[in-house]
């Protein structure tokens, strides 16, 4: 409860243990036994935080802190405390507190959703609980959708992705280095398990804007923001690494605040030693980088774990309030853990820290914070106050009511599946194959192209062939005809010079014979002239004229005939 601007958590023998709000960033831890009560420090310490007006978030591992919302009733041993340490001149009441409920699978609260992107490789490789050679893979797959501004908001986005690179892993190779499609492989076998156990419901949209938590309600409370956890709890390195990731969101988000005189926000992060169990070296560093950092930002970060020792020395360093509930010290081992945690407190020397960390009964706890001048207070061993609000757990009919009224539903009540690398990467593969059907379809209309123009080029070819051996032919043709015309022009000119020889000839017998008869008919006339002329002479002289006439008569006749002889041919 909250005294004079103080957290009033425990009273020793009428001496009140506070935590100052102005240290409260400087971290804490809740500590001790199964069955001790450190569930009820947490309660208490929840309520004192929202009475002095800061927001708390915690994991309710159990279901039995969602009972903050409801007023405590008196019962015996309430009141006996009650009683005990004079609460009610303190102004003890029972209360009940804004509450807003949270769960991961959406079935005991708000959805409770981060993008995959918020929660990035080094987070989400412990979720999946990759080897380092995956993980140094995953940093690639983060690298790549953010150098092509891909979207990665929920696990089927990581999964396309995932896909998608191992599809391109040789184009990837040059710049990004080898990325094994075993590696791949076995990656996306994780994530395909993580969703089988309901994981992929963390990741996805409206993702958790840590801003909704930094709230009061009307009467000025701080709003306390409980996670169930019932179900998450049984997958440890799921519920780690998501509170590892809000603390990393706190750190990443928040402005620098120095040492406030209160805290912005406070943290309990319940079954603490899950959040290192298994945790890289990488990782182990980054965590204790917050937990130092992240004070002045002004939160404050309380572990509740059984025994300190399940913290880094690095972490519990930082831890300024404490309380350590007793300890069950039962073998060597148990012994020098309790002997470390009750060395871990500044000494009282009214009691011996180490045997009264055995001997405490439940209710009871060792506590020392820091002082108004951050020194730590001498350890204390205090009865822890009662709370205000109800033990027991919460009717679900009643949780149902207020998850619905929240005024958050609005905003995280429905999921929204906003256009990411999934959408983006069906749009590309879709636009790729229309790409390549395209290109496939162009390349079938070259290969036709190219075949109808090799078919035209052939025909063309066919055709100029056809057409030299048409004109071949129509050459030899004319050629045939030429020659048959120049051998019938010359068969008709030798014809016709045969013919004309032969006329020639013709008109040369007949003028030969012309010739002839003129040469005969002149013979003849000769002849017969000569033989006449003979005849006369001889017939004259033989008979005078008589004999002249006859004998020109007969010689005319002769010379006739032996001329006729001489030219018969």
């Amino acid at each position: 409860m909250l005294v004079d601007n103080k957290l009033y958590i425990g009273n020793s023998n009428g001496e009140k243990a506070y935590i100052y709000l102005n240290k409260a960033n400087r971290h804490g831890i809740i500590a001790g036994a199964t069955g001790t009560g450190k569930t009820t420090t947490l309660r208490v310490m929840a309520e004192s935080f929202s009475d002095a007006g800061v927001p708390v978030f915690l994991a309710d591992a159990k279901g039995d802190l969602a009972t903050l919302c409801q007023p405590g009733t008196a019962n015996e041993n309430v009141q006996a405390r009650v009683d005990e340490m004079g609460l009610a001149a303190d102004g003890f009441h029972f209360s009940s507190y804004p509450v807003t409920f949270w769960d991961v699978y959406q079935e005991m609260g708000l959805p409770l959703r981060a993008t995959v992107s918020e929660v990035g490789p080094l987070l989400l490789s412990r979720i999946l609980g990759l080897n380092d050679t995956q993980a140094a893979i995953m940093q690639i797959i983060f690298k790549i959708a953010d150098d092509e501004g891909i979207l990665l908001i929920d696990s089927k986005d990581l999964r396309s992705m995932l896909t998608y690179v191992g599809e391109n892993a040789k184009d990837y190779a040059l710049s990004y280095g080898n990325i094994a499609k075993q590696s791949l492989t076995s990656i996306i076998r994780a994530v395909i398990a993580l969703e089988a156990e309901g994981g992929d419901m963390f990741f996805g949209e409206p993702a958790l804007d840590i801003h909704d938590w930094l709230a009061t309600d009307a009467s000025g409370k701080g709003k306390i923001n409980i996670l169930d956890c019932q179900k998450l709890m049984n997958n440890p390195t799921m519920y780690s690494t998501f509170m590892l990731w809000m603390m990393s969101e706190l750190y990443e988000t928040l402005p620098e605040v120095g040492d406030p005189e209160k805290p912005k926000i406070v943290f309990f992060f319940d079954e603490a030693h899950m959040l290192f169990d298994d945790a890289s070296k990488e990782l182990l560093q980054k965590i204790e980088q917050v937990v130092k950092l992240i004070r002045s930002k002004g939160v404050g970060i309380y572990f509740i774990t059984q025994n300190p020792a399940d913290l880094p020395e690095g972490v519990l360093a930082q831890l300024g309030n404490k309380v350590q509930h007793a300890l069950r010290a039962y073998t060597p081992a148990e012994q020098k853990k309790a002997k470390a945690a009750s060395d871990s407190f500044r000494v009282n020397p009214a009691f011996d820290t180490y045997e009264t960390l055995l001997e405490m009964g439940t209710g009871e706890a060792l506590i020392s914070v820091l002082d108004e001048s951050g020194v730590p207070t001498l350890v204390q061993r205090c009865k822890i106050l009662p709370p205000q609000s109800a033990f027991g757990t919460l009717d679900n009919a009643v949780r149902a009511s207020l998850i619905q009224g929240d005024s958050l539903n609005a905003k995280y009540g429905s999921y929204v599946d906003n256009d990411s690398a999934f959408e983006f990467l069906q749009r590309k593969n879709l636009a790729d194959a229309e790409a390549a059907e395209a290109e496939k379809l162009a390349k079938q209309a070259q290969k036709e192209a190219e075949k109808a123009e090799a078919a035209a080029e052939k025909a063309r070819q066919k055709a100029e062939a056809d057409a030299v051996k048409a004109a071949e032919r129509e050459a030899a043709a004319a050629q045939k005809a030429a020659e048959k015309a120049a051998a019938d022009a010359e068969k008709a000119r030798l014809k016709e010079i045969e013919k004309a020889e032969k006329e020639a000839l013709k008109e040369q017998e007949k003028k030969e014979k012309a010739r002839k008869q003129s040469i005969k008919n002149v013979a003849k006339s000769g002849g017969s002239t000569v033989g006449r002329e003979i005849g006369q002479t001889v017939g004259k002289a033989i008979a005078g004229d008589f004999g002249k006439k006859l004998g020109g008569n007969l010689g005319a006749s002769l010379g006739r005939g032996i001329m006729d002889t001489l030219f018969k041919k």
